[in-house]
């Protein structure tokens, strides 16, 4: 795995950091404008020991985070996320590709609503052999899109003229930061 400066990620065990990490989400609604939310409780791992790099990550559905209480409680409905029935999201890549400037394609599977189908996420991965605090740090920004009905997330209202208020393609962006585990 080669990263920014064309160093060498060693391999190692890679710790999560939730305070410099974050994962949402976003959706057309109402034709011309884009709904946001977020996940609070989230978890990762990476793997670089491998002869390939190995991801996995999560997403407590119930951690979702919209700005409207009521709106929250819907997407934690069968009509969504259905929270009771599938509490998370999973994300597991053994497909990761880093390019000589960092450019970052990551394949893997996503199960959400308890369907799992491939996912391709883009974007870049910075290897620190320093950070602030003296320790090897890797962040990773990624970006891809799902067809929410391929998971069974169909709801939807008509608003005439053959519109709805929500899209099918939801954008997911992930940025996730790791610090190298001590040996």
């Amino acid at each position: 795995m080669a990263a920014v400066a064309q160093q060498a990620v060693p391999a190692a065990t890679w710790n999560f950091d939730p305070v410099h990490s974050h994962v949402g989400f976003e959706v057309t609604h109402n034709v011309s404008s884009t709904f946001r939310g977020t996940f609070g409780e989230i978890d990762a791992t990476l793997d670089t020991t491998g002869a390939t790099p190995r991801i996995e990550g999560s997403a407590k559905v119930a951690s979702v985070d919209v700005k409207d209480e009521n709106l929250s409680g819907h997407l934690q409905s069968p009509d969504f996320f259905d929270a009771e029935r599938h509490p998370e999201i999973r994300f597991v890549a053994d497909d990761v590709t880093i390019g000589e400037n960092g450019e970052a394609t990551v394949r893997g599977e996503i199960t959400l609503k308890g369907v799992t189908k491939p996912l391709e996420a883009r974007g870049s991965l910075n290897y620190i052999a320093q950070d602030i605090a003296g320790g090897e740090r890797i962040a990773l920004e990624l970006d891809a899109t799902i067809d929410r009905t391929d998971f069974g997330v169909s709801w939807n209202a008509p608003l005439g003229e053959g519109k709805y208020v929500l899209g099918n393609d939801v954008r997911i962006l992930a940025g996730v930061q790791f610090t190298k585990a001590a040996a």
